[in-house]
């Protein structure tokens, strides 16, 4: 069952629905459930929703996978470039593309974690506490679950990082990684698509050459070397969309969630 409702996003003073996934037996049982939480809320469900046509499938998962959890799918900004500076959480150089945008990733997460969660666990049979919380995102939505599992590992246990766009903040993403050690039971899963994997010659190939790899390395060696369990992976074949990103689906949430 798919609950809409909306949410103020406090920065703007303007809507930002949120997508709510309910077990199926929810309103027959007293269960109390872990709870995930994604970016890009509205490409997770329908095909209706997503921006341009194509969802996640998340659904279509749920419905047949062997666990019961809920998922808390937020939407961005659809106003011009809002997204890119909801979803951006450092200052980027101003001579990159990103850097034409506003940090306000650090506003996103605090809104999440102060004003979206306590309103999501006093609603709903969740089960609150870090272990049985997640955080996933694609893209810019990946950036975000990373520093979400850096910044605010008391809150979130586990991050599923799609496709994270990461290369052009290496040097504050490192530093920060450093700065704010995570717990050992921390789980983060890290994937690319061999379409998107910068400078990788034959996207038909495993990759573990490209500058896309080395990036995500960085952060799976830092995150390992800490005690937390990393799976990287690299869709063979994979592109920078909703259809690779539905095909990766199973192998992070069996990750996060029931290894």
């Amino acid at each position: 069952m798919i609950v809409k409702r909306d949410c103020i996003y406090p920065p703007k003073g303007t809507n930002r629905p949120l997508h709510i996934w309910l077990p199926d037996n929810y309103a027959e049982t007293k269960e109390r459930y872990p709870v995930m939480y994604f970016f890009d809320g509205h490409n997770l469900f329908s095909d209706e929703d997503a921006t341009y046509g194509k969802s996640w499938g998340l659904k279509a998962f749920l419905e047949g996978w062997d666990k019961d959890i809920i998922v808390v799918g937020i939407e961005c900004g659809h106003d011009g470039y809002e997204r890119l500076s909801e979803y951006l959480p450092y200052p980027a150089n101003k001579t990159s593309h990103f850097g034409k945008f506003t940090p306000m990733g650090h506003e996103t997460m605090e809104w999440i974690v102060n004003e979206i969660k306590p309103v999501i666990d006093a609603e709903y049979r969740t089960i609150p506490f870090r272990e049985c919380t997640a955080i996933g995102g694609s893209s810019m939505g990946g950036l975000m679950a990373i520093y979400a599992a850096v910044h605010y590992n008391r809150w979130f246990s586990k991050a599923a990082c799609v496709s994270s766009a990461i290369g052009f903040c290496m040097r504050p993403l490192m530093k920060d990684m450093k700065e704010n050690p995570i717990s050992a039971d921390t789980r983060i899963f890290l994937s690319w698509g061999t379409h998107e994997a910068y400078g990788l010659e034959d996207p038909s190939q495993q990759d573990t050459s490209s500058k896309t790899y080395g990036w995500n390395k960085k952060v799976a060696d830092y995150a390992a070397a800490q005690g937390a369990a990393v799976q990287m992976f690299c869709q063979v074949g994979g592109y920078h969309c909703e259809a690779s990103w539905e095909a990766q689906v199973p192998e992070f949430m069996d990750f996060l969630w029931l290894n």
